[in-house]
């Protein structure tokens, strides 16, 4: 069957470097350290699992100071390797304004990438705050998708203070604003949405163009109620994604199987939803 992950991310060195302070939160979070592998590794993780990978920029200049894992380098990653990446998410900073909006257009009119992944909580904004709007515009006109992360997160979990960031700047109910005012633009919730996965559910199923993607999340903890809705309501909505290198593919796919879910609606999660919504 084919498999396609629509959130992974570089693992390299400019991936790791961008994430600031991040990185000792992340390593105590995950227990195991939080490091750097080459290009080549990283291809031959996606090729043993059997993905074919979407690759997903990150830009929080603002917030860490660092420089951004870039969209440049991501889709050249992406066009060195297109047998294992098909695709890449673009990010832009949102607090740049201008600049981010020109980056914007960079990415998708002169790299060709799929659309544009945000990440509220690292970033430290919410989507539908109207300072940002101006963005949303370019990026419904440009008309390519969105991946937004909702929910809880790693970044800073343990941390004094979560290191600044705040869980409401995730919140789906933030994505059902964003939806309600750009009814053209595709949204790709990202994460299970914990602990907001039934206000997730709710917004997935009242909003037209809002879609799911379960990344970073062990199968076995997804909450009942969503367990119960991917088989039914849900299952025209739900894509599959790893948040590689969060969680190993391995127990990803095992897990998944586990569930029990028939042949036919695994189709549909693992590429056949993604095929029809994101053109992938």
């Amino acid at each position: 069957m084919r498999i396609i992950d629509l959130h992974c991310y570089p693992n390299t060195e400019p991936w790791i470097a961008c994430q600031g302070p991040y990185v000792e939160a992340l390593a105590q979070y995950w227990k195991r350290p939080w490091s750097a592998k080459s290009e080549a590794e990283v291809i031959e993780d996606f090729s043993q699992a059997g993905v074919q990978a979407v690759l997903v920029a990150l830009d929080l200049e603002t917030t860490t100071g660092t420089p951004p894992c870039s969209n440049a380098y991501v889709a050249g990653m992406w066009k060195r390797h297109p047998e294992r990446i098909i695709q890449a998410w673009a990010a832009v900073d949102p607090f740049k304004g201008e600049a981010a909006i020109e980056e914007a257009n960079t990415a998708i009119r002169e790299l060709g990438m799929l659309g544009f992944h945000f990440h509220p909580i690292m970033g430290h904004f919410a989507v539908n705050d109207p300072q940002f709007y101006p963005l949303w515009e370019t990026i419904d006109g440009l008309g390519v998708p969105v991946m937004i992360d909702v929910g809880t997160t790693g970044m800073g979990a343990g941390m004094p203070g979560g290191l600044g960031a705040k869980l409401r700047h995730a919140h789906p109910l933030a994505v059902d604003d964003l939806a309600a005012d750009f009814p053209n633009l595709k949204i790709v919730a990202a994460h299970p949405g914990w602990p907001w996965s039934d206000e997730m559910t709710a917004v997935a199923l009242h909003k037209g163009n809002v879609y799911w993607e379960l990344s970073g999340w062990a199968p076995k903890y997804f909450p009942e109620a969503l367990k119960k809705d991917i088989a039914s309501r849900l299952q025209d909505k739900i894509m599959f994604g790893s948040d590689y290198p969060s969680i190993p593919h391995e127990r990803l796919l095992r897990e998944w199987d586990q569930l029990g879910y028939p042949q036919a609606l695994m189709e549909k999660i693992f590429h056949g939803n993604a095929e029809r919504i994101l053109g992938l």
